[in-house]
């Protein structure tokens, strides 16, 4: 910034020969330049030791998103089979470690209600004017029973509707739940109405005519009325629930996709297999146990070595409480139970898959002791892999976000809002700073033009003494 008073100076001539107005600007920069340079300095090894912190915490949180991933979805999520793959495709939910096995046998396929009416000379054909209305429910031999959780449908049919139009409008009214369509074959164009699979999904047509005296032949629409009463062939396919039993238990379905099985396994059914039942039973690499176990040790020496300085030894978190508080945290993982309730013998702690710290707090995989914990007991193994309330990730998960979180002051979350608040303050001093300097600076070229100003009149004063003198000399 400029002197404001270097162009008063300036302007008496500068009468001593000395520069006020650097002499203002060392001697403000002298009296506040300590503190600013310490402020300064304070804040660059705040912001180091912010970088360090958000270093660590985008470590953890993606060493969590990793783990995570690969129990999802990598080469270590299970693989369920099934012994007779004709009857049915197996799939389990991401995350679960369906372990066992259990047994399926199929007694029938849902399905869904096919109607193929009375045929028309062409699609064109004119249906006749009237009502159509259509109820859903349950079709067994001659007998129906609406489902009154579902609307009936309720179709105007002018004089000038076509079978065409008519599957179009029945297309429209009913939002998906019927696939109508008209279908020429060798007796002629018929429409063809299909609903959804589920025994309550079956559904009669009943017609109401707009001639006086319904003919119930083409062209007039009661020849489109169906029951099952009245059925004379139209039915082709009857709607009905798949029926199954899973480990002897006797289930049924309204689709052939079915859910809600123990351990998050879905089914896809695709035939029967009466009195003959199949198995189903679930797979997981041991081998891809031992890799992530020891990928995820790699992981966590990351961790360390960050902790620790990384490769250039910075300490700026030596002392921090949420890098102290993740310390801790690393010294216990191994012998924390993140399987708590497993039974006596079954796997419970990391270090039951090998997992140990050495004594330079880094950590190794114990192979002898893993493999022993995969020969003597897979399935426990295998059960600590999911991404449910407890087992590896779980554990993983709930230590980064404790480290992580903005709100908990012994967290590095919390380490970092600390820091960012002092690095606040520090600015706000450091203005302070600039502005006490800039008004010393300000008042003390003012008071040194007045003193320049003094210095310049008793020059003048002199040099006419002098001049004066010099006249009566001679």
């Amino acid at each position: 910034m400029e002197n404001p008073g270097s162009s008063i100076i300036s302007a008496l001539g500068a009468g001593s020969g000395i520069n006020f107005t650097q002499l203002a600007d060392d001697l403000s920069e002298a009296s506040f330049g300590f503190q600013r340079d310490t402020l300064e300095d304070r804040n660059a090894r705040l912001e180091a030791q912010i970088s360090a912190a958000s270093v660590l915490r985008s470590t953890l949180t993606g060493l969590s998103s990793a783990l995570g991933d690969r129990i999802r979805t990598g080469d270590i999520a299970a693989r369920p089979s099934i012994g007779n793959s004709s009857v049915a495709r197996v799939s389990i939910q991401p995350g679960t470690a369906p372990s066992g096995s259990y047994d399926l046998e199929v007694t029938q396929l849902a399905d869904a209600q096919t109607l193929v009416l009375p045929a028309f000379s062409s699609a064109d054909d004119t249906v006749g004017e009237g009502d159509l209305r259509i109820r859903f429910g349950t079709v067994s031999g001659a007998s129906f029973t609406e489902d009154t959780e579902q609307a009936a449908l309720d179709i105007e049919v002018s004089a000038t509707d076509t079978l065409s139009d008519l599957a179009d409008k029945i297309n429209s009214a009913s939002e998906g739940a019927l696939q109508a369509y008209v279908a020429n074959g060798t007796g002629g164009a018929q429409l063809v109405i299909k609903g959804d699979d589920g025994a309550v999904n079956g559904f009669v047509l009943e017609p109401t005519s707009s001639n006086a005296s319904p003919t119930d032949t083409q062209g007039d629409l009661t020849y489109l009325g169906w029951s099952p009463a009245s059925d004379s062939g139209e039915l082709q396919a009857t709607a009905q629930d798949a029926l199954f039993r899973f480990d002897t238990v006797a289930m049924r379905s309204a689709t052939n996709q079915v859910t809600g099985l123990p351990e998050g396994i879905t089914l896809n059914l695709d035939s029967t297999n009466i009195g003959a039942p199949t198995t189903i039973s679930f797979t997981q690499d041991q081998a891809a146990i031992t890799q992530v176990m020891t990928d995820f040790a790699a992981a966590l020496n990351d961790v360390v070595a960050l902790l620790n300085g990384g490769e250039e030894g910075d300490t700026s978190l030596l002392n921090d409480p949420g890098a102290r508080e993740l310390r801790r945290d690393l010294s216990r993982l191994t012998n924390e139970i993140v399987m708590p309730g497993a039974a006596e013998g079954d796997p419970s702690t990391l270090a039951d898959l090998g997992l140990s710290l050495t004594r330079e707090g880094t950590f190794r995989i114990d192979t002898a002791r893993l493999n022993t914990t995969l020969q003597e007991n897979p399935e426990g193994a295998a059960a600590m892999f999911t991404t449910g309330p407890r087992g590896v990730f779980a554990t993983i998960d709930n230590l980064a976000r404790d480290n992580v979180a903005i709100g908990d002051p012994g967290s590095l979350g919390g380490s970092v809002t600390r820091l960012e608040a002092q690095i606040a303050r520090n600015d706000e001093r450091l203005e302070r700073v600039a502005e006490q300097q800039d008004a010393l600076r300000t008042r003390l070229t003012r008071d040194l033009a007045r003193a320049e100003s003094a210095i310049a009149s008793s020059q003048s004063t002199l040099d006419f003494i002098r001049q004066q003198f010099e006249i009566s000399s001679e």
